[in-house]
């Protein structure tokens, strides 16, 4: 029986690059969850990430290398503890709403 090994934050690496709040980029990219031209949403190494701004946009979504760029205006960027899942609803739930 292997021992499940947890990563701390500690070990993982997360780096954000801002430019005149107008580009962002982020690596340590796990997944983005959502997403739409005024919020972003990312599961990172270091928790997970909420974008705020207007006009946001996605130019590049790299998964294996963890890396994106985000343009638009940035109102804001905050990290949560918590990593979400994305929702995937079966069949059955969605038919007992």
């Amino acid at each position: 029986m292997e021992a499940k090994k947890e990563t701390k934050i500690e070990d993982t690496r997360s780096n954000l690059m801002l430019e005149n709040r107008k580009k962002l980029t982020i690596n340590g990219v796990i997944e983005v969850i959502n997403f739409n031209e005024n919020q972003i949403l990312l599961n990172t190494d270091v928790g997970t990430m909420i974008v705020k701004g207007q006009e946001l946009k996605m130019n590049k979504l790299d998964v294996q290398n963890g890396d994106v760029v985000i343009t638009g205006k940035m109102d804001s960027c905050v990290y949560t503890n918590d990593k979400i899942k994305a929702k995937k609803d079966s069949i059955i739930s969605r038919l007992f709403r």
